[in-house]
């Protein structure tokens, strides 16, 4: 991760970071600097995440959806975020192209990590999105995806797959993109 001695960031790290985001190497320190303060040790436990969350959506539930998203940040299954995967997360999903995004969104939905979605998990992950959701924000939800069951089956519709047949990434990034319901049944963007 860098020289955890110094404080500094490695040059390996940086330039990778550099190549492979659009942030720059000035914005870069910036948020390195930012994530010793909070991070001393260098790494973000599954509890500190979940309490980012947490201050995030105040008014509901996250704990669900960001042990998810956790796990899909997760990129090296240690447990923790270092600052290189904390900032790939940033730019994939704050700045990236959709195509990134989606591809993102297809390792939090793909929860057994096996390559492939199957219904279960993209009900898993409805589920964890529900839970996200203020009740007034609930109750202003159309008809056919005013639960978790119903936008799963909905989402799973445009995907033209039966019940126990799985998607692989190429599937799903095509179907949300084809379809611009497919995108907002996919997410939770907050009303306020």
């Amino acid at each position: 991760m860098g020289n955890a001695k110094s404080g500094a960031m490695s040059k390996e790290i940086l330039e990778d970071l550099k190549l492979n985001t659009k942030f720059s190497e000035n914005e870069l320190s910036q948020w390195y600097e930012n994530f010793q303060k909070q991070c001393p040790t260098g790494r973000i436990a599954p509890e500190e995440f979940e309490k980012i969350y947490d201050r995030f959506f105040p008014d509901s539930d996250a704990k669900t959806y960001a042990k998810h998203v956790f796990r899909s940040f997760d990129t090296n299954d240690d447990g923790t975020l270092d600052f290189k995967e904390y900032i790939i997360a940033l730019h994939m999903t704050s700045g990236g192209k959709t195509q990134t995004k989606l591809e993102w969104a297809f390792s939090l939905f793909d929860v057994d990590k096996n390559g492939y979605i199957t219904k279960a998990e993209v009900s898993e992950i409805t589920n964890a999105i529900f839970k996200m959701i203020p009740k007034d924000e609930l109750d202003r939800l159309p008809e056919d995806e005013n639960t978790p069951e119903k936008r799963v089956n909905k989402l799973w519709s445009y995907f033209n797959k039966k019940e126990n047949e799985r998607l692989h990434e190429g599937e799903f990034i095509q179907g949300v993109m084809d379809n611009d319901s497919a995108l907002r049944l996919i997410q939770y963007v907050p009303t306020k």
